[in-house]
């Protein structure tokens, strides 16, 4: 069971990071009284205090900080929806994310049958920069369908299927091997239709009997196992952060000299914001 470490952080660079005013009007501020901790005025620059218990007011308001971004990657089982909670009481990814239970959402969804990568994260703009058409992120799945694809069929994939909501994007498939009566495509798209990979396979005569994502973006599945998390690497979570810059949305405010970095699961128990849940498909 994990516990709750305190980790001390200069007061001005809290007062910095929750995005009301830059790291030198914080020290302004601080340096002409206008800051309390805990109701008591501080004045003295390189003040440490806790940010997840200490009650800070920064002229009269009271200072509400912006918790640290959270990335986990999880390899989601086949018989788990990818939600947190399920009316019917069926299995979902909430019984597989890290205790104690942290605000993380999915980003997109994978179906109840399907299996593999799954990010799960607690910022908003984040993950809808993941998921916006425009940026064309890339998804890879290794899919099991029934009969053996004809060279034919491969290329009409690659070119795009004509589905009832319109013509696909061209994909990236190639053969990964084949059974007697079945064969294994890695494909790649990088639109979020409901169902889309299965429409598309059925779309051509070749039910899908397995689906797992391995990739999603600058993330790879690796060797991670079923029902298993692990948070992702700084270089990863930067990774994702590249997307949001792409899109021109700032990130949450943040001192200009100070570096984001991925916060382990103890510094953020406690977090108290409720992200933005983005509306996706499934695959």
């Amino acid at each position: 069971m994990m516990t709750t470490e305190t980790k001390m952080v200069r007061l001005q660079k809290i007062i910095a990071g929750s995005g009301i005013t830059s790291r030198r009007k914080a020290e302004d501020y601080i340096r002409n009284g206008l800051v309390t901790v805990n109701g008591e005025t501080v004045m003295t620059l390189g003040t440490k205090v806790d940010p997840l218990h200490d009650h800070i007011k920064v002229n009269g308001r009271h200072l509400k900080a912006q918790p640290p971004d959270m990335f986990v990657m999880l390899n989601k089982p086949i018989g788990y929806l990818s939600t947190l909670h399920d009316p019917a009481g069926r299995p979902t990814i909430k019984q597989l994310m890290p205790k104690p239970s942290l605000r993380l959402f999915p980003v997109g969804r994978l179906d109840g049958d399907s299996e593999g990568l799954l990010l799960l994260t607690n910022n908003g703009d984040i993950a809808q920069a993941c998921l916006h058409p425009t940026h064309h992120v890339p998804k890879t799945y290794l899919v099991k369908v029934k009969g053996v694809l004809e060279d034919l069929e491969v290329q009409q994939l690659r070119r795009g299927v004509a589905l009832e909501d319109g013509q696909t994007a061209p994909a990236k498939v190639k053969k990964a091997g084949k059974a007697q009566a079945n064969s294994w495509i890695e494909l790649t798209i990088h639109e979020g239709r409901k169902h889309q990979v299965k429409r598309m396979f059925d779309h051509i005569g070749h039910p899908v009997i397995r689906l797992k994502r391995i990739q999603f973006g600058p993330l790879n599945l690796g060797k991670l196992l079923p029902g298993k998390t692990r948070y992702l690497t700084d270089k990863e979570a930067n990774d994702l952060r590249h997307l949001l810059s792409l899109s021109g949305t700032p990130s949450r405010p943040k001192p200009k000299s100070s570096k984001r970095t991925v916060k382990s699961a103890r510094t953020t128990a406690n977090s108290q914001r409720r992200p933005h849940r983005p509306k996706v498909g499934t695959a």
